[in-house]
Protein backbone atom coordinates (compact mmCIF):
# COMPACT_ATOMS: atom_id res chain seq x y z
CA UNK A 1 0.00 0.00 0.00
CA UNK A 2 2.95 2.46 0.80
CA UNK A 3 4.44 1.47 -2.06
CA UNK A 4 1.73 2.45 -4.50
CA UNK A 5 1.06 5.37 -3.04
CA UNK A 6 4.79 6.38 -3.34
CA UNK A 7 4.62 5.16 -7.35
CA UNK A 8 1.81 8.09 -7.53
CA UNK A 9 3.17 10.71 -6.18
CA UNK A 10 6.43 10.27 -8.30
CA UNK A 11 3.98 10.49 -11.35
CA UNK A 12 2.36 13.41 -10.32
CA UNK A 13 5.83 15.13 -9.87
CA UNK A 14 6.73 13.77 -13.64
CA UNK A 15 3.79 15.07 -15.24
CA UNK A 16 4.49 18.65 -12.80
CA UNK A 17 7.80 19.02 -14.51
CA UNK A 18 6.59 17.91 -18.21
CA UNK A 19 3.39 19.74 -18.21
CA UNK A 20 4.39 23.24 -19.07
CA UNK A 21 6.53 21.35 -22.01
CA UNK A 22 3.84 18.85 -23.27
CA UNK A 23 1.01 21.46 -23.19
CA UNK A 24 3.61 23.83 -24.99
CA UNK A 25 4.86 26.17 -21.98
CA UNK A 26 7.39 28.72 -22.42
CA UNK A 27 10.32 28.69 -24.15
CA UNK A 28 13.86 28.56 -22.49
CA UNK A 29 15.04 32.00 -24.72
CA UNK A 30 11.90 33.95 -23.84
CA UNK A 31 9.87 35.28 -21.44
CA UNK A 32 6.15 34.77 -21.18
CA UNK A 33 4.17 37.05 -18.95
CA UNK A 34 0.07 35.31 -19.22
CA UNK A 35 -0.49 35.40 -23.32
CA UNK A 36 2.66 37.50 -24.47
CA UNK A 37 5.75 35.72 -25.38
CA UNK A 38 9.51 38.03 -25.60
CA UNK A 39 12.12 36.74 -26.95
CA UNK A 40 13.69 40.34 -28.19
CA UNK A 41 17.48 40.35 -27.88
CA UNK A 42 17.85 36.88 -27.46
CA UNK A 43 20.53 36.25 -30.06
CA UNK A 44 17.83 33.75 -31.72
CA UNK A 45 18.90 32.54 -35.19
CA UNK A 46 15.98 30.07 -35.54
CA UNK A 47 12.77 30.30 -34.03
CA UNK A 48 11.62 29.14 -31.02
CA UNK A 49 9.56 25.76 -30.28
CA UNK A 50 7.27 24.89 -29.62
CA UNK A 51 5.21 28.09 -29.29
CA UNK A 52 2.07 27.97 -26.62
CA UNK A 53 -1.29 28.16 -28.61
CA UNK A 54 -2.61 30.78 -26.11
CA UNK A 55 0.09 33.16 -27.04
CA UNK A 56 -1.64 36.35 -28.51
CA UNK A 57 2.02 38.92 -28.52
CA UNK A 58 4.83 37.51 -30.21
CA UNK A 59 8.11 39.57 -29.65
CA UNK A 60 10.82 38.22 -32.01
CA UNK A 61 12.49 41.57 -33.07
CA UNK A 62 16.40 42.31 -32.72
CA UNK A 63 17.55 38.53 -33.28
CA UNK A 64 19.51 37.49 -36.23
CA UNK A 65 16.51 35.08 -37.95
CA UNK A 66 17.07 35.75 -41.43
CA UNK A 67 14.50 34.01 -43.29
CA UNK A 68 10.39 33.42 -42.74
CA UNK A 69 9.61 30.20 -44.25
CA UNK A 70 6.24 28.27 -43.97
CA UNK A 71 7.33 26.60 -41.03
CA UNK A 72 8.41 28.88 -38.65
CA UNK A 73 5.01 27.82 -36.25
CA UNK A 74 3.94 24.14 -36.96
CA UNK A 75 0.67 24.29 -35.50
CA UNK A 76 -2.09 26.95 -35.69
CA UNK A 77 -1.83 30.11 -33.48
CA UNK A 78 -5.40 31.19 -33.32
CA UNK A 79 -5.57 33.67 -30.81
CA UNK A 80 -1.82 35.33 -32.10
CA UNK A 81 -2.83 39.09 -33.19
CA UNK A 82 0.41 40.96 -32.87
CA UNK A 83 4.05 39.65 -34.72
CA UNK A 84 6.87 41.57 -34.01
CA UNK A 85 9.77 41.15 -36.27
CA UNK A 86 11.73 43.92 -36.49
CA UNK A 87 15.68 44.26 -36.70
CA UNK A 88 16.17 40.53 -38.00
CA UNK A 89 18.17 40.67 -41.29
CA UNK A 90 15.31 38.82 -43.14
CA UNK A 91 16.00 38.98 -47.00
CA UNK A 92 13.19 35.96 -47.93
CA UNK A 93 9.37 35.91 -46.78
CA UNK A 94 7.16 32.98 -47.75
CA UNK A 95 3.74 33.43 -49.39
CA UNK A 96 2.61 30.71 -46.89
CA UNK A 97 4.14 31.97 -44.04
CA UNK A 98 0.88 33.48 -42.84
CA UNK A 99 -1.33 30.28 -42.85
CA UNK A 100 -1.31 29.78 -39.30
CA UNK A 101 -1.64 33.05 -38.13
CA UNK A 102 -4.97 33.89 -39.75
CA UNK A 103 -6.12 36.28 -37.21
CA UNK A 104 -3.06 38.46 -37.32
CA UNK A 105 -3.95 42.45 -37.09
CA UNK A 106 -0.54 43.39 -36.26
CA UNK A 107 2.66 42.94 -38.27
CA UNK A 108 6.22 44.61 -38.01
CA UNK A 109 8.85 43.61 -40.22
CA UNK A 110 10.78 47.12 -40.55
CA UNK A 111 14.39 47.40 -40.50
CA UNK A 112 15.17 44.15 -42.24
CA UNK A 113 16.49 43.73 -45.73
CA UNK A 114 13.73 42.95 -47.71
CA UNK A 115 13.95 44.11 -51.60
CA UNK A 116 10.53 43.30 -53.02
CA UNK A 117 7.12 42.22 -52.00
CA UNK A 118 6.06 39.35 -53.90
CA UNK A 119 3.22 37.99 -55.44
CA UNK A 120 0.11 37.73 -52.99
CA UNK A 121 2.64 38.17 -50.11
CA UNK A 122 -0.18 39.19 -47.45
CA UNK A 123 -3.33 37.52 -48.91
CA UNK A 124 -3.47 35.35 -46.35
CA UNK A 125 -3.73 38.33 -44.09
CA UNK A 126 -7.46 39.23 -44.38
CA UNK A 127 -7.65 40.69 -41.06
CA UNK A 128 -4.34 42.69 -40.57
CA UNK A 129 -5.05 46.59 -39.76
CA UNK A 130 -1.59 47.92 -39.19
CA UNK A 131 1.52 46.70 -41.47
CA UNK A 132 4.97 47.83 -40.65
CA UNK A 133 8.10 47.45 -43.41
CA UNK A 134 9.85 50.84 -43.20
CA UNK A 135 13.52 50.60 -43.41
CA UNK A 136 14.07 47.96 -45.73
CA UNK A 137 15.47 47.73 -49.48
CA UNK A 138 12.42 47.21 -51.07
CA UNK A 139 12.31 48.62 -54.88
CA UNK A 140 9.52 46.59 -56.54
CA UNK A 141 5.98 45.78 -55.23
CA UNK A 142 3.92 43.46 -56.99
CA UNK A 143 0.61 43.99 -57.87
CA UNK A 144 -0.89 41.40 -56.12
CA UNK A 145 1.10 41.51 -52.84
CA UNK A 146 -2.03 43.44 -50.96
CA UNK A 147 -4.78 42.13 -52.25
CA UNK A 148 -7.50 40.89 -50.16
CA UNK A 149 -6.51 43.13 -47.21
CA UNK A 150 -9.62 45.03 -46.65
CA UNK A 151 -9.07 45.65 -43.02
CA UNK A 152 -5.79 46.80 -43.63
CA UNK A 153 -5.64 50.64 -42.22
CA UNK A 154 -2.02 51.82 -41.75
CA UNK A 155 0.56 51.17 -44.35
CA UNK A 156 4.11 52.47 -43.59
CA UNK A 157 6.97 52.06 -46.28
CA UNK A 158 8.96 54.85 -45.89
CA UNK A 159 13.31 54.62 -45.98
CA UNK A 160 12.77 52.32 -49.19
CA UNK A 161 14.03 52.87 -52.61
CA UNK A 162 10.39 53.01 -53.94
CA UNK A 163 10.72 54.85 -57.21
CA UNK A 164 6.86 54.35 -58.31
CA UNK A 165 3.46 55.65 -56.08
CA UNK A 166 1.23 52.61 -56.05
CA UNK A 167 -2.15 54.42 -56.68
CA UNK A 168 -3.78 51.36 -57.06
CA UNK A 169 -3.85 51.15 -53.69
CA UNK A 170 -5.92 53.99 -52.87
CA UNK A 171 -7.21 54.95 -56.07
CA UNK A 172 -11.17 56.14 -56.00
CA UNK A 173 -13.54 53.48 -56.72
CA UNK A 174 -10.96 50.48 -57.83
CA UNK A 175 -8.72 50.55 -54.31
CA UNK A 176 -7.17 47.60 -53.36
CA UNK A 177 -7.57 48.67 -49.37
CA UNK A 178 -10.17 50.84 -49.29
CA UNK A 179 -9.81 50.98 -45.10
CA UNK A 180 -6.58 52.65 -45.81
CA UNK A 181 -6.13 56.12 -43.58
CA UNK A 182 -2.33 55.86 -43.32
CA UNK A 183 0.05 55.47 -45.92
CA UNK A 184 3.65 56.58 -45.51
CA UNK A 185 5.67 56.84 -48.58
CA UNK A 186 8.25 58.98 -47.27
CA UNK A 187 12.30 59.08 -47.78
CA UNK A 188 12.26 56.89 -50.44
CA UNK A 189 13.26 57.50 -54.28
CA UNK A 190 9.98 59.32 -56.19
CA UNK A 191 10.61 61.98 -58.31
CA UNK A 192 7.37 62.20 -60.17
CA UNK A 193 3.78 62.72 -59.04
CA UNK A 194 0.53 63.01 -60.64
CA UNK A 195 -0.78 65.97 -59.38
CA UNK A 196 -4.00 65.75 -60.73
CA UNK A 197 -4.83 61.88 -59.95
CA UNK A 198 -3.70 62.79 -56.21
CA UNK A 199 -6.07 65.64 -56.13
CA UNK A 200 -9.29 63.06 -56.86
CA UNK A 201 -8.31 61.53 -53.81
CA UNK A 202 -10.67 61.81 -51.22
CA UNK A 203 -9.45 64.06 -48.38
CA UNK A 204 -9.32 61.09 -45.73
CA UNK A 205 -6.86 59.74 -47.95
CA UNK A 206 -5.39 62.95 -48.47
CA UNK A 207 -4.85 63.30 -44.85
CA UNK A 208 -2.72 60.45 -44.27
CA UNK A 209 -0.28 59.96 -47.50
CA UNK A 210 2.90 61.29 -46.54
CA UNK A 211 5.00 61.95 -48.99
CA UNK A 212 8.54 64.07 -47.67
CA UNK A 213 12.00 63.70 -48.18
CA UNK A 214 11.24 62.34 -51.73
CA UNK A 215 13.39 64.13 -54.69
CA UNK A 216 10.90 65.46 -56.17
CA UNK A 217 11.18 67.62 -59.47
CA UNK A 218 9.77 70.90 -58.57
CA UNK A 219 6.77 71.41 -60.74
CA UNK A 220 4.17 74.59 -60.59
CA UNK A 221 1.17 71.94 -60.05
CA UNK A 222 3.02 70.60 -57.05
CA UNK A 223 3.47 73.56 -55.61
CA UNK A 224 -0.87 73.85 -55.92
CA UNK A 225 -1.21 70.70 -54.89
CA UNK A 226 0.72 70.93 -51.36
CA UNK A 227 -0.41 74.74 -50.88
CA UNK A 228 -4.15 73.56 -51.15
CA UNK A 229 -3.77 70.81 -48.66
CA UNK A 230 -1.84 72.99 -45.97
CA UNK A 231 -4.93 75.65 -46.57
CA UNK A 232 -6.87 72.43 -46.18
CA UNK A 233 -5.19 71.64 -42.75
CA UNK A 234 -4.36 68.04 -44.03
CA UNK A 235 -1.11 66.21 -42.01
CA UNK A 236 1.02 66.20 -44.00
CA UNK A 237 1.43 69.20 -45.38
CA UNK A 238 1.39 70.68 -42.00
CA UNK A 239 3.24 68.57 -39.96
CA UNK A 240 5.76 68.37 -42.67
CA UNK A 241 6.32 71.17 -44.27
CA UNK A 242 9.81 72.03 -43.70
CA UNK A 243 10.62 68.37 -45.43
CA UNK A 244 8.40 69.15 -48.20
CA UNK A 245 10.86 69.94 -50.90
CA UNK A 246 11.76 69.36 -54.29
CA UNK A 247 14.83 69.41 -56.56
CA UNK A 248 15.15 72.89 -58.62
CA UNK A 249 18.11 73.28 -60.50
CA UNK A 250 20.17 70.30 -58.52
CA UNK A 251 19.31 72.11 -55.02
CA UNK A 252 16.64 71.09 -52.37
CA UNK A 253 14.18 73.56 -52.48
CA UNK A 254 11.07 74.21 -50.37
CA UNK A 255 8.02 73.85 -52.31
CA UNK A 256 6.41 76.38 -50.91
CA UNK A 257 8.83 78.97 -52.20
CA UNK A 258 8.34 77.89 -55.59
CA UNK A 259 6.25 81.16 -56.07
CA UNK A 260 9.49 83.15 -55.96
CA UNK A 261 9.88 85.35 -58.87
CA UNK A 262 13.68 83.89 -58.45
CA UNK A 263 12.56 80.24 -58.20
CA UNK A 264 9.77 79.30 -60.36
CA UNK A 265 7.37 82.02 -60.18
CA UNK A 266 4.16 79.58 -59.64
CA UNK A 267 1.12 81.43 -59.68
CA UNK A 268 -1.02 81.83 -56.77
CA UNK A 269 -3.06 79.31 -55.66
CA UNK A 270 -6.55 79.65 -56.18
CA UNK A 271 -9.28 77.14 -53.99
CA UNK A 272 -11.27 75.07 -56.44
CA UNK A 273 -14.89 75.23 -56.85
CA UNK A 274 -17.50 73.02 -58.38
CA UNK A 275 -18.61 74.33 -61.67
CA UNK A 276 -21.98 73.10 -62.62
CA UNK A 277 -24.63 73.84 -65.78
CA UNK A 278 -27.92 74.76 -65.53
CA UNK A 279 -30.72 71.94 -65.20
CA UNK A 280 -27.88 69.27 -64.44
CA UNK A 281 -28.07 66.56 -60.99
CA UNK A 282 -25.33 67.57 -58.89
CA UNK A 283 -23.69 66.09 -55.99
CA UNK A 284 -21.89 68.06 -53.13
CA UNK A 285 -19.26 65.81 -51.36
CA UNK A 286 -18.66 66.66 -47.75
CA UNK A 287 -14.76 65.91 -48.26
CA UNK A 288 -14.07 65.69 -44.48
CA UNK A 289 -10.26 64.69 -43.46
CA UNK A 290 -11.44 61.97 -41.22
CA UNK A 291 -13.55 59.16 -41.44
CA UNK A 292 -16.17 57.71 -39.33
CA UNK A 293 -18.78 60.62 -39.12
CA UNK A 294 -22.70 59.66 -38.19
CA UNK A 295 -23.83 63.28 -38.90
CA UNK A 296 -23.81 65.54 -41.27
CA UNK A 297 -25.36 69.00 -41.72
CA UNK A 298 -25.80 71.32 -44.88
CA UNK A 299 -26.38 74.91 -45.22
CA UNK A 300 -27.35 76.30 -48.40
CA UNK A 301 -26.06 80.03 -49.70
CA UNK A 302 -29.38 81.61 -48.30
CA UNK A 303 -28.28 79.80 -44.58
CA UNK A 304 -31.47 77.47 -44.79
CA UNK A 305 -31.05 74.21 -43.04
CA UNK A 306 -31.12 71.34 -45.30
CA UNK A 307 -33.85 68.91 -43.98
CA UNK A 308 -32.09 65.38 -43.21
CA UNK A 309 -35.94 63.65 -43.98
CA UNK A 310 -36.56 65.33 -47.42
CA UNK A 311 -37.40 63.00 -50.22
CA UNK A 312 -39.25 65.06 -53.03
CA UNK A 313 -37.55 67.92 -53.09
CA UNK A 314 -34.82 69.40 -54.53
CA UNK A 315 -32.45 68.79 -52.10
CA UNK A 316 -31.54 65.85 -50.31
CA UNK A 317 -28.73 64.65 -48.22
CA UNK A 318 -27.44 61.23 -49.17
CA UNK A 319 -26.18 58.33 -46.84
CA UNK A 320 -22.80 59.09 -47.12
CA UNK A 321 -23.33 62.91 -46.31
CA UNK A 322 -23.04 64.01 -49.84
CA UNK A 323 -26.02 66.44 -50.66
CA UNK A 324 -27.75 66.11 -54.02
CA UNK A 325 -29.37 68.99 -55.87
CA UNK A 326 -32.00 67.63 -58.63
CA UNK A 327 -32.08 70.20 -61.38
CA UNK A 328 -29.78 72.95 -60.28
CA UNK A 329 -29.96 76.27 -61.45
CA UNK A 330 -29.36 80.18 -60.68
CA UNK A 331 -30.54 80.67 -57.50
CA UNK A 332 -28.94 77.71 -55.83
CA UNK A 333 -25.38 79.04 -56.64
CA UNK A 334 -23.02 80.18 -54.04
CA UNK A 335 -21.04 78.78 -50.77
CA UNK A 336 -22.48 75.69 -49.38
CA UNK A 337 -21.76 74.55 -45.75
CA UNK A 338 -21.14 71.25 -44.20
CA UNK A 339 -20.97 70.17 -40.69
CA UNK A 340 -19.72 66.68 -40.00
CA UNK A 341 -19.79 65.35 -36.80
CA UNK A 342 -18.95 61.80 -35.14
CA UNK A 343 -17.86 60.95 -31.40
CA UNK A 344 -14.23 61.50 -31.58
CA UNK A 345 -14.30 65.00 -34.20
CA UNK A 346 -16.19 67.65 -36.16
CA UNK A 347 -15.00 69.57 -38.78
CA UNK A 348 -17.05 72.35 -41.14
CA UNK A 349 -16.21 72.19 -44.74
CA UNK A 350 -17.00 74.98 -47.07
CA UNK A 351 -17.92 74.09 -51.29
CA UNK A 352 -18.60 77.10 -53.40
CA UNK A 353 -21.08 76.03 -56.24
CA UNK A 354 -20.81 78.14 -59.67
CA UNK A 355 -23.76 77.49 -61.63
CA UNK A 356 -23.29 78.19 -65.37
CA UNK A 357 -26.12 80.20 -67.39
CA UNK A 358 -26.82 77.41 -70.11
CA UNK A 359 -27.57 73.82 -69.95
CA UNK A 360 -24.35 71.28 -71.03
CA UNK A 361 -25.58 71.40 -75.02
CA UNK A 362 -25.81 75.06 -74.40
CA UNK A 363 -22.47 76.01 -76.64
CA UNK A 364 -23.76 73.67 -79.54
CA UNK A 365 -26.88 75.53 -79.15
CA UNK A 366 -25.56 79.12 -79.27
CA UNK A 367 -23.55 77.98 -82.76
CA UNK A 368 -26.89 77.25 -84.20
CA UNK A 369 -28.82 80.14 -83.44
CA UNK A 370 -25.46 82.14 -84.86
CA UNK A 371 -25.66 79.92 -87.97
CA UNK A 372 -29.24 80.76 -88.51
CA UNK A 373 -28.70 84.41 -88.19
CA UNK A 374 -26.25 84.45 -90.35
CA UNK A 375 -27.95 82.41 -92.95
CA UNK A 376 -30.80 85.29 -92.67
CA UNK A 377 -28.67 88.22 -93.04
CA UNK A 378 -26.93 86.55 -95.99
CA UNK A 379 -30.49 85.98 -97.84
CA UNK A 380 -31.68 89.58 -96.39
CA UNK A 381 -28.50 91.07 -98.56
CA UNK A 382 -29.88 88.39 -101.78
CA UNK A 383 -33.39 89.75 -101.64
CA UNK A 384 -32.56 93.26 -101.71
CA UNK A 385 -30.00 92.93 -104.28
CA UNK A 386 -32.73 90.85 -106.23
CA UNK A 387 -35.24 93.90 -105.71
CA UNK A 388 -33.19 96.59 -106.83
CA UNK A 389 -31.93 94.96 -110.23
CA UNK A 390 -34.33 92.36 -111.05
CA UNK A 391 -37.45 93.98 -110.14
CA UNK A 392 -39.47 94.40 -114.28
CA UNK A 393 -38.97 97.71 -115.81
CA UNK A 394 -41.97 99.51 -116.40
CA UNK A 395 -40.40 101.41 -119.74
CA UNK A 396 -39.13 99.36 -122.31
CA UNK A 397 -39.63 96.22 -121.62
CA UNK A 398 -43.73 95.99 -121.97
CA UNK A 399 -45.33 94.25 -124.79
CA UNK A 400 -45.36 97.66 -127.16
CA UNK A 401 -48.23 99.43 -125.71
CA UNK A 402 -46.38 102.59 -124.45
CA UNK A 403 -48.79 105.99 -124.81
CA UNK A 404 -47.99 109.05 -124.83
CA UNK A 405 -50.12 110.53 -122.10
CA UNK A 406 -48.79 107.07 -119.92
CA UNK A 407 -44.79 108.10 -120.33
CA UNK A 408 -45.68 111.89 -119.48
CA UNK A 409 -47.85 111.06 -116.40
CA UNK A 410 -44.69 109.17 -114.99
CA UNK A 411 -42.14 111.17 -115.91
CA UNK A 412 -40.79 111.43 -112.37
CA UNK A 413 -40.24 107.54 -112.01
CA UNK A 414 -38.57 107.12 -115.46
CA UNK A 415 -35.83 109.85 -114.85
CA UNK A 416 -34.50 107.14 -112.08
CA UNK A 417 -33.78 104.92 -114.68
CA UNK A 418 -30.79 104.89 -116.54
CA UNK A 419 -31.15 101.96 -119.31
CA UNK A 420 -31.59 103.30 -122.58
CA UNK A 421 -34.02 101.71 -125.37
CA UNK A 422 -32.06 100.32 -128.31
CA UNK A 423 -35.10 100.98 -130.78
CA UNK A 424 -34.84 104.71 -130.03
CA UNK A 425 -34.21 104.32 -134.23
CA UNK A 426 -37.51 103.45 -134.80
CA UNK A 427 -40.24 105.67 -135.97
CA UNK A 428 -43.89 105.81 -137.88
CA UNK A 429 -46.95 106.14 -136.46
CA UNK A 430 -49.77 109.24 -135.85
CA UNK A 431 -50.10 108.49 -132.02
CA UNK A 432 -45.90 108.95 -132.04
CA UNK A 433 -45.99 112.09 -133.46
CA UNK A 434 -48.83 113.11 -130.95
CA UNK A 435 -46.28 111.59 -128.46
CA UNK A 436 -43.34 113.75 -129.43
CA UNK A 437 -45.66 116.97 -129.09
CA UNK A 438 -47.58 116.27 -126.18
CA UNK A 439 -43.80 115.28 -123.99
CA UNK A 440 -41.90 118.48 -125.37
CA UNK A 441 -44.09 120.98 -123.42
CA UNK A 442 -42.27 119.04 -119.70
CA UNK A 443 -38.72 119.70 -121.31
CA UNK A 444 -36.37 122.07 -119.93
CA UNK A 445 -32.79 123.22 -120.71
CA UNK A 446 -30.76 120.66 -122.62
CA UNK A 447 -33.62 118.44 -123.08
CA UNK A 448 -33.71 117.29 -119.59
CA UNK A 449 -37.69 116.86 -117.76
CA UNK A 450 -38.22 119.23 -114.93
CA UNK A 451 -39.42 117.26 -112.44
CA UNK A 452 -42.13 119.74 -110.68
CA UNK A 453 -43.72 120.40 -114.09
CA UNK A 454 -47.12 118.89 -114.66
CA UNK A 455 -47.50 117.06 -117.77
CA UNK A 456 -50.54 117.31 -119.89
CA UNK A 457 -52.27 114.10 -119.68
CA UNK A 458 -53.39 112.51 -122.59
CA UNK A 459 -56.35 109.39 -124.04
CA UNK A 460 -55.68 105.78 -124.47
CA UNK A 461 -58.32 104.30 -126.34
CA UNK A 462 -60.88 106.73 -124.03
CA UNK A 463 -59.23 105.88 -120.74
CA UNK A 464 -56.91 107.98 -119.18
CA UNK A 465 -53.84 106.92 -117.30
CA UNK A 466 -53.71 108.05 -113.83
CA UNK A 467 -50.08 108.38 -111.90
CA UNK A 468 -51.01 106.17 -109.15
CA UNK A 469 -51.17 103.31 -111.82
CA UNK A 470 -47.85 104.40 -113.64
CA UNK A 471 -46.23 104.47 -110.14
CA UNK A 472 -47.56 101.09 -108.70
CA UNK A 473 -46.57 99.53 -112.07
CA UNK A 474 -42.70 99.47 -111.29
CA UNK A 475 -43.33 97.32 -107.82
CA UNK A 476 -45.29 94.99 -109.30
CA UNK A 477 -43.64 91.75 -109.83
CA UNK A 478 -46.68 90.83 -113.05
CA UNK A 479 -45.81 91.15 -116.49
CA UNK A 480 -47.15 94.40 -117.97
CA UNK A 481 -49.18 92.96 -120.70
CA UNK A 482 -49.72 95.30 -123.74
CA UNK A 483 -52.86 96.57 -125.87
CA UNK A 484 -54.14 95.74 -129.21
CA UNK A 485 -53.30 97.26 -132.53
CA UNK A 486 -56.19 99.62 -132.82
CA UNK A 487 -55.20 101.12 -129.56
CA UNK A 488 -53.03 103.44 -132.40
CA UNK A 489 -49.88 102.59 -133.95
CA UNK A 490 -48.34 99.61 -131.84
CA UNK A 491 -44.84 99.79 -133.53
CA UNK A 492 -44.46 103.06 -134.03
CA UNK A 493 -45.69 103.87 -130.29
CA UNK A 494 -42.89 101.74 -128.70
CA UNK A 495 -39.86 103.35 -130.98
CA UNK A 496 -40.80 106.70 -130.47
CA UNK A 497 -41.48 106.14 -126.85
CA UNK A 498 -37.47 104.18 -126.70
CA UNK A 499 -36.45 107.59 -128.32
CA UNK A 500 -37.85 109.87 -125.96
CA UNK A 501 -36.75 108.47 -123.17
CA UNK A 502 -33.23 108.66 -124.61
CA UNK A 503 -33.67 112.36 -124.70
CA UNK A 504 -34.46 112.61 -121.14
CA UNK A 505 -31.60 110.53 -119.74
Amino acid sequence: MGRAVALGLLLLGLLGLLGPALSGGCPKECLCASNLLSCSKASLRAFPSPLPPYVALLDLSHNELGRLRSDWAPSRLPRLHSLLLSHNGLSFVSSEAFGNVPHLRYLDLSSNALAALGENLFSRLAELEVLLLYGNRIATIDRSAFEEMGALRKLYLSHNRIARFPLELVRKGEAQLPQLALLDLSANEIKHLSAEELGRLPAWVKNGLYLHANPLACRCDLYHLFTHWHKRQLSPAVDFEEELRCLHDGQRVRISRLSDPELMNCSEFKERALEVHRGEKVTINCDTRQRGATVWEWLTPRYERVPQDRENGSMMVLANGSLQIANISLEDMGPYTCYAVSQVFNETLYVHVTVHNYSLHGVPDTLNTAYTTLVGCILSVVLVLIYLYLTPCRCWCRNGEKQTDQHEDSINSSVLSTTPNHNADGAGGKEGSNRHTGSSGVQGQNGKCKPNSSPQQGVKGGRKMSDQDSVSSVFSDTPIVGGSQNEGGRGGSRDKGGAELVGLL
